[in-house]
């Protein structure tokens, strides 16, 4: 993970990568994202990636003014032509940013956020997608939604999907290990999403009752951030609140089911690391995920908890259904790395530093 201060190396970077979300200290899709282009990038192409990161502290939100000010500054101090921006956000006045935006959702539904977050992306998003020399994002669905409430040409955008590293597979000795450190004695099936509405966590109640007559917990994992508005109260639901980034393998590994109920997703990250641990899964078939779960997910309408909770009881009870969805799981995941995406992620930025 990118911490501390600004990276100093000697060599010109024609690329700086802005670290900001990758110095957080939790790590939702976003900041796994800035986390692995922050580091292996520059491992790809030493000389023509740098990496510079705030202090911790400047991480969150306190940090939109060293993105807007600082950043910029020292761009120019390292001779940099292009600023890789990994999680969203860009320096509006730097007039060659690459900027990953993973969705639009903030635009498509304010409701789902904190008032002052959805008038500040409402302000800013538009503006960073217009002026950028390139916009990536994570999946076809996304590049529409961008292409559709900032109004730039969908030809502007690349489309690469993410990834998952070779530290989420089937371990049983990983699984062991988090069970234990996190209290888990039962079988359990999982979600790995943060509490906000658009995750939709409250039709897991059905889902929860219906696994303890088959005496298999729900469990979920992730944190509530303050622009996700009010959290939803699930009973039935243990919530393990925020994993710890070095236990999520084992977690993963250690499920009988994953489940994502989402009503929006830009692309859906914890579908692949759960069918690369070998998890079964069931997703919610609205935004990105039908696309990136394939035919290796059940996908369900996620208003109906009866049909949320049918599913998951199903890959939990019987193995001919989860047996399938193991084998076309991993084999979706192994056409998904971050060696692949980053791969990707530098062909776009070779074509963007030819442009400069």
């Amino acid at each position: 993970m990118v911490t501390g201060r600004v990276r100093t190396l000697r060599a010109v970077p024609d690329v700086l990568v802005n670290g900001r979300a990758a110095a957080r200290r939790q790590l939702s899709g976003v900041e796994r994202w800035a986390v692995e282009l922050a580091e292996r990038l520059p491992a790809l192409r030493p000389g023509v990636y740098a990496v510079a990161a705030p202090p911790r502290a400047l991480a969150y939100q306190a940090g939109q003014a060293w993105e807007q000010g600082v950043l910029p500054v020292e761009a120019r101090r390292r001779g940099a032509r292009i600023i890789l921006n990994p999680a969203n956000l860009a320096p509006l006045r730097w007039p060659a940013n690459v900027v990953v935006i993973h969705d639009a959702v903030a635009l498509t539904h304010p409701e789902w956020f904190s008032a002052p977050y959805a008038a500040w992306q409402r302000r800013v998003l538009p503006a960073i997608a217009r002026r950028a020399l390139q916009v990536i994002t994570v999946s076809a669905f996304s590049r529409d939604e961008i292409a559709a409430t900032t109004g730039i040409d969908p030809a502007r955008i690349a489309v690469v999907p993410g990834g998952v590293d070779e530290r989420f597979h089937p371990d049983p000795g990983a699984a062991a290990a988090a069970r234990a450190q996190l209290g888990l004695e039962r079988p359990y099936a999982l979600t790995v999403a943060g509490e906000g509405a658009r995750k939709n966590l409250v039709v897991l109640g059905a889902a929860a009752r219906a696994l303890a007559t088959h005496g298999i917990d729900l469990v979920a994992a992730g944190s509530r951030r303050a622009h996700h508005g009010a959290a939803a109260d699930v009973s039935g639901v243990r919530h393990l609140g925020y994993v710890d980034d070095a236990l999520l393998p084992g977690l993963y590994a250690g499920a009988r089911a994953f489940v994502l109920p989402s009503l929006h997703e830009g692309f859906g990250l914890p579908v692949v690391e759960a069918m690369a641990a070998g998890v079964p899964v069931v997703a919610s078939d609205r935004g990105a995920l039908a696309e990136t779960c394939g035919d290796a997910a059940l996908l369900v309408e996620p208003r109906r908890p009866d049909r949320v909770a049918e599913a998951l009881v199903a890959v939990c009870t019987e193995e001919e259904t989860a047996a399938t969805l193991r084998a076309r799981g991993r084999l979706r995941a192994s056409g998904l790395t971050w060696g692949a995406t980053v791969a990707a992620v530098d062909a776009v930025l070779t074509d963007a530093r030819s442009r400069v």
